[in-house]
């Protein structure tokens, strides 16, 4: 090195983490503070593990992912399916994440990280994340609903993502009863709620139930082979090879889940619905369908104006980037 010479040490880019906690997987990523994506994780949950497998799990995919972008994160965003305590990520009532109801996870992070760290509903970040980055960008009413394991719901009010009390505004909706006579039972003890008729996992338990039952499909030798190998995308295979089983259970499915959009719109009038998680990336085989059930039955004003329902841009990158949305408030 010459006289005079410097060197110049690049810093490491500053991000956030962003966790989303689902009921089959873990995704997380790394983001910019304008929203952008540096780097991503997708893991199994191990919902049945127990919430200190989940721990181990998210700090080891945080560090993995800290030492791809050559340093610590300024903080850390969690979301969750269920009522989220902020402060300490308690999950306040039973859910998809078995004993998460009693373990304060926020304040364990907190401590492994030595950084901000913060959680929230799943949905309602996905909302927060079309709101920054997002299809709802300049909209002051929308909702969002995730389809996947379950389903969720997140919404904009008049520019504002409200929170009452309970902590469950706008996160609830899937628990609205659509078919209180022989539904399934819900673990919030109601019966046909959209938990159990709209989410992915429902879908396909309706084929699974007509294959154990002798229906002829394309599926039916997958299904003798490994019943849980017809989930959600091959149901989708199926309807895209015109199986009856599949197109019949689909065209029911839609519906159901038009008669759940048809209610929250009328309980929140958002000016646009955006459909997220892993069931949205099957929305080519029923986006169509759907959008003409509800238009069809939504009592609103301007009559005949149709609303629009519409697949978020964000893919299957919502809950992580609204984490990341609420962590950068901190960070």
């Amino acid at each position: 090195m010459k006289k005079g010479d410097t060197f110049v040490l690049e810093a490491a880019p500053d991000f956030v983490l962003g966790f989303d906690v689902g009921g089959t997987r873990l995704k997380a990523g790394a983001v910019s503070r304008k929203g952008k994506l540096l780097a991503q994780e997708i893991v199994p949950t191990g919902a049945l593990e127990g919430p200190k497998a989940l721990l181990m799990s998210i700090v080891a995919i945080a560090r993995a992912l800290e030492k791809r972008m050559g340093g610590p994160a300024s903080a850390v965003g969690l979301g969750l399916p269920g009522a989220i305590d902020p402060e300490r990520g308690v999950v306040l009532l039973p859910g998809r994440l078995k004993g998460l109801e009693n373990f304060p996870i926020v304040p364990k992070l907190k401590s492994a990280f030595g950084v901000p760290v913060i959680a929230d509903n799943d949905a309602r970040l996905a909302m927060i994340a079309e709101k920054e980055y997002g299809l709802a960008r300049g909209k002051g009413w929308a909702l969002t609903v995730t389809i996947g394991t379950g389903v969720g719901s997140g919404v904009l009010i008049d520019g504002r993502i409200l929170r009452d009390p309970h902590l469950q505004f706008g996160t609830q909706a899937s628990h609205m009863v659509l078919q209180a006579a022989g539904g399934r039972l819900c673990f919030t003890g109601a019966r046909g709620t959209a938990e159990m008729l709209c989410s992915a996992v429902a879908l396909a338990q309706q084929v699974r139930d007509g294959l154990s039952r002798g229906i002829p499909s394309l599926l039916s030798d997958r299904h003798a082979a490994d019943a849980n190998a017809v989930d959600f995308a091959a149901v989708l295979e199926g309807a895209a090879r015109r199986d009856r089983l599949c197109l019949d259970e689909l065209a029911v499915w839609t519906q159901n889940l038009g008669w759940f959009l048809v209610s929250a719109v009328h309980a929140y009038s958002p000016e646009i619905v955006i459909l997220a998680g892993g069931g949205a990336n099957g929305a080519k085989y029923f986006l169509k369908s759907l959008r003409a059930h509800v238009n069809k039955h939504l009592f609103r004003w301007p009559v005949g104006e149709p609303l629009p329902i519409v697949v978020s841009k964000l893919k299957d990158h919502a809950g992580v980037l609204g984490a990341a949305a609420q962590a950068w408030l901190f960070a």
